[in-house]
This record gives structure tokens, C-alpha cells and sequence, in this order.
């Protein structure tokens, strides 16, 4: 079951439990500065369990992280139980795809918060996409412009679809695309198992992680680390050994690993640019 003062120590946060934006915001921003996007498991071949006692002895009890599922299931249960209004939805990720790409299956998952100091007014919740962490919900007000940790966002409609989109330097790029439907958990044990399992899935063949920290975000592809700064460049170094890897799991994003990090470092590819997907997982 949740303990809320194990996942509150677990984030750092110390303020009111009660459904408010500004609750939800001191969340969202805890959970993302303390919490981080990994995909450990599905690399070592298992299936992420979104069961909430899985959930907290994992991410709050273990120090691990999560991918898309885990982060939202988690955090749907807190802010339910601080009584906020949450419903469930789904996602297509079209993160860095061309126009014409094929259309996606829904393997994302994000959340839809109502709080009652701002009636009238939805919020999208997301600790989980990789690609571009967010630390603060976004309101669910097509065409606003907001302030997230290092870039601005923003959220689209056309049709009965919206799409929340970020700015980077070459303009605003789509992150994924999604409707108000709402899903029950076990709508979300097959969408788990094929983003985990599918062997055309990144997360089986290459290692993510990410963490926002106060000033910028740190991402681990494989054996590439990057540290972004707002203003700054990027730093990039390849991770030198399986010790330099321990080190950076441990002090850079506060992971333990369930293997020994040496084992888990031989499965990663090395000296790559991209994701590595094998030609044998072609479909």
C-alpha cells in the first residue's frame, strides 16, 4: 500500500497534503528532482510490475526509478489520496518522428488532474516521458505558452486530439499526442508489457536515464552522459569503465541497481551516437 510520508521523504517535500495547484506543483517538482527516469528492468529482460505495492517498494523504498508507467501510477495513487480529481489517459509518442512516420500504438501514459482552487481549469501531469522531462503540470489550455524546467511547452488541438509539443531551438517539436479517454489500470498491463518486452522496443536494447536537478537536466544514453544547463552548452562524456559507471548510477542519479552495475554495464551498447534497436528486432 501507499505510505505517503515514505514517498513524501522519498521527494523532499514538507508542505501541506491537500488538493491545491500549488500542492500538485510542489509535487510534481520534488518528484522530478528526486526520482529518475530508467528503464533497468526492461533491459534485463523483465516487466516492469505496476502493482502499487511494486510501485512504492521500488521507486520510494528501494531507490530506484521508472519509465512512463510506473512515475504516473505512483503519483495517480498520491494525489487521488491527497483528493485530488485524476484520470488516466494514454498516449501516442511521436517524439523526434518525421510527419509522415507510421502512426504509433498508445505506449505512453500521463495524467489529467483537477484541483478545486482552479475550477474550470484541467491540468496534464507527466513525470515519465523520457524524452523531455517535465517538473510542474501544464494547463490543459490549447495554444498557451509555459514555462517548464529548461524549455517552454505548450499544448495543440485539432480534432479530438491534443498534442503537447516543447520549444527548441528549431522551433516547437510534437512529444506525443493524446486523447480525454480515460483508462483504468489494467488498461495499462498490456501497453507495459509490449513497451517493456516488444523486441522492437528502445527500452530492450539500450539504457535511458534522466533526472532534472535545480539548475538543468543530466541524461544517460548507454555509455553517453549528458549535463544541460538553461544558457549553457551541453557537457558530453562516454562513461569510461564499469567503476565510472557505478559511480555515475549512484552519485549523479541516485540509483541502485538490482544487478551488480559491472553486469549491467556489459549489456549496454557502447561508443554509439543514437538509440540502438538490433537488425534482428526489425519487424
Amino acid at each position: 500500500m501507499l505510505n505517503l510520508d515514505a514517498y513524501f521523504s522519498r521527494i523532499g517535500y514538507t508542505g501541506p497534503r491537500q488538493a491545491s495547484l500549488d500542492v500538485l506543483t510542489a509535487i510534481c517538482r520534488g518528484h522530478s528532482s528526486s526520482i529518475a527516469f530508467e528503464n533497468i528492468d526492461s533491459l534485463l529482460g523483465r516487466t516492469p510490475a505496476l502493482e502499487p505495492a511494486a510501485l512504492h517498494g521500488k521507486l520510494v523504498a528501494q531507490l530506484r526509478g521508472g519509465y512512463y508507467f510506473e512515475h504516473n501510477s505512483l503519483l495517480r495513487d498520491v494525489l487521488k489520496t491527497l483528493g485530488m480529481k485524476v484520470s488516466s489517459l494514454s498516449a501516442r509518442v511521436v517524439w523526434m518522428m518525421p510527419q509522415e512516420a507510421p502512426l504509433t500504438p498508445r505506449t505512453h501514459m500521463l495524467l489529467k488532474v483537477e484541483v478545486p482552487d482552479c475550477e474550470g481549469i484541467s491540468y496534464v501531469v507527466d513525470m515519465g516521458f523520457g524524452g523531455q522531462l517535465l517538473d510542474a503540470p501544464l494547463a490543459l489550455t490549447p495554444g498557451v505558452e509555459q514555462p517548464s524546467h529548461l524549455n517552454r511547452m505548450r499544448i495543440t488541438h485539432a480534432d479530438d486530439s491534443y498534442v503537447v509539443e516543447t520549444q527548441l531551438p528549431q522551433g516547437w517539436m510534437p512529444m506525443y499526442r493524446f486523447t480525454l479517454d480515460e483508462h483504468e489500470p489494467v488498461d495499462y498491463e498490456p501497453l507495459n508489457w509490449f513497451t517493456a518486452s516488444h523486441p522492437t522496443s528502445l527500452f530492450r536494447h539500450n539504457l535511458l536515464i534522466q533526472k532534472l536537478g535545480p539548475h538543468g537536466r543530466t541524461n544517460l544514453l548507454n555509455d553517453r552522459l549528458v549535463t544541460m544547463a538553461k544558457g549553457e552548452e551541453p557537457k558530453v562524456r562516454r562513461i569510461e569503465d564499469a567503476s565510472d559507471f557505478a559511480d555515475v548510477l549512484h552519485q549523479v542519479f541516485g540509483i541502485r541497481p538490482p544487478v551488480p552495475p559491472s553486469e549491467l554495464f556489459a549489456r549496454i551498447p557502447k561508443q554509439m551516437e543514437g538509440i540502438f534497436i538490433p537488425d534482428s528486432a526489425s519487424p
